[in-house]
């Protein structure tokens, strides 16, 4: 009996293990965030030193706060340099290449990372950690690209927001999983074990990476479509960057002043909790760091479905932008409980991943894609390396200090909210460069349909062709 790839059940198949890939790197990117105060706690608690007035003492890696957002930032700036070379690959060799390569490479990250844990107080503690970091970043950064490269070819022109939302949704049900549960699992087993236990579901991710590949292979095989795509891979040319147009950059620029406020912010957001606001402990920071990503799991499909019948991208993405400026005045200026903050976010966030990046094929041909992805994430991941590390100077780097002045927390803040700002900019921008086109970003779903599919494009119009020859 042949295999029926060109219904409906068969790409959503597709779509469901596709979606599993990254369901255990996210799970795994986050445990930093929940267990700060272990990443940050004293080697030993042998003299009981106090902790907000009392004798509690958490025992830990003993890093910095600088060390700490370290972490972070070296995981943003791999992605930053690996997914440019990645996107072209996975568009020269294509998805199953890609699909292998990258969740392998997550495995092995978070196993070296989890190795690390165990040399803590010497000299190899953080330079393991470092380097687990840097290959867990190459691997998922780049896996991302090809998922998303994976849900593009199945689903454009039918579902492409909401199978977006969807692959969004099972990434952030990792997250979500990693701040309920996290916390509970170290302290009864312990943060060594803690990390082992995200290494293994980063294997699930590898072992879902095998059969999406093979449905993808098989796939492509009944619609035909193998032989076509190898032949558009080998136009593929990494000079077609030059001529990618105007408003796929400030897409990028859009989505990475957007992001710049939300990553940086969860990843310090629970000590955040603590330090601002009486009467939160650990566990209950954490819950409510990971708000942020609790609203886009639950939202995320059906803001999807939304996007995808009403179209109007472009306008979701200045809204995006304009609604989450009060999310950080909030958090810097008021003692309006935090919860309210980050399930705001999160829900400005959804609207966000499933208007921003499903616009990224609309406006590039399929055969540039992935580069087109890559050079997106890198962009994307050189502002949130950038941010961790400035919010690691604003945060203060001497030491480990239990409480971080309040002061300091109000300079995060109004960081966040300058570069939240940029965004609105940036989405301005694109929307009357986007309008002065085929405005493809703001038609609805009924319009949509009848403009040339990105494909077959071109890379240029004659306008941006123009303008390029005058600069020339």
């Amino acid at each position: 009996m042949a295999i029926a790839a060109d219904r409906a059940y068969y790409r959503f198949l597709v779509l469901f293990f596709n979606c599993l890939l990254t369901f255990g790197s996210y799970f795994c990117f986050d445990i930093p965030s929940v267990l700060q105060d272990q990443f940050q706690g004293n080697l030993t608690c042998s003299n009981a030193t106090l902790t907000n007035g009392t004798s509690e003492c958490v025992e830990g890696l003993g890093m910095t706060p600088e060390q700490y957002n370290l972490l972070y930032a070296i995981y943003a700036w791999t992605n930053a340099l690996v997914v440019i070379v990645a996107g072209y690959l996975i568009d020269k060799l294509g998805n199953r290449f890609g699909v292998f390569l990258f969740s392998f490479l997550t495995v092995l990250g978070s196993a070296v990372f989890a190795t690390g844990s165990h040399f803590k107080g010497t000299p190899y503690l953080l330079p393991l950690m470092l380097i687990g970091r840097l290959l867990f970043g190459s691997g998922n950064g780049s896996l991302t690209i090809v998922q998303n490269r994976i849900t593009a070819f199945w689903f454009k022109g039918k579902e492409l927001a909401l199978a977006f939302g969807l692959t969004l949704s099972f990434s952030r049900l990792g997250s979500v999983l990693n701040f309920f549960f996290t916390h509970q699992f170290e302290s009864h087993f312990g943060i060594q074990w803690t990390l082992w236990g995200g290494t293994l579901l980063c294997v699930l991710g590898f072992v879902s990476a095998i059969i999406v590949s093979a449905l993808d292979k098989v796939g492509m095989k009944q619609l035909g479509m193998d032989g076509t795509i190898q032949e558009e891979a080998k136009k593929v040319c990494i000079h077609d960057v030059r001529r990618l147009p105007l408003r796929y950059w400030l897409l990028v620029f859009t989505i990475m002043f957007f992001y710049n406020g939300v990553f940086p912010f969860v990843a310090d957001a629970s000590k955040f909790i603590q330090d601002k606001y009486p009467g939160y402990r650990q566990q209950e920071s954490a819950y409510i760091a990971g708000a942020v990503y609790d609203s886009s799991l639950v939202l995320s499909a059906a803001v999807g479905i939304l996007i995808d019948y009403i179209g109007l991208r472009g306008i979701f993405a200045i809204l995006c932008a304009v609604l989450t400026l009060p999310v950080f005045a909030l958090l810097a200026f008021t003692f309006v409980p935090p919860l309210v903050s980050t399930l705001w976010l999160g829900i400005t966030y959804s609207f966000a991943a499933a208007s921003m990046w499903p616009s990224i094929p609309l406006v590039v041909p399929q055969a540039t894609l992935g580069t087109a992805m890559g050079l997106a994430t890198s962009v994307q991941m050189i502002g949130i390396g950038l941010s961790n590390l400035i919010v690691g100077q604003i945060l203060g780097t001497k030491s480990s200090e239990v409480k971080i002045p309040l002061w300091r927390w109000q300079r995060m803040m109004s960081f966040m909210l300058a570069n939240t700002i940029s965004c609105i900019f940036t989405s301005i921008a694109l929307n009357v460069v986007d309008k002065r086109q085929d405005g493809i970003l703001n038609k609805t779903t009924k319009r949509s349909s009848t403009v040339e599919p990105a494909a077959a494009a071109p890379l240029l119009s004659e306008e941006e062709e123009g303008a390029v020859a005058s600069i020339n």
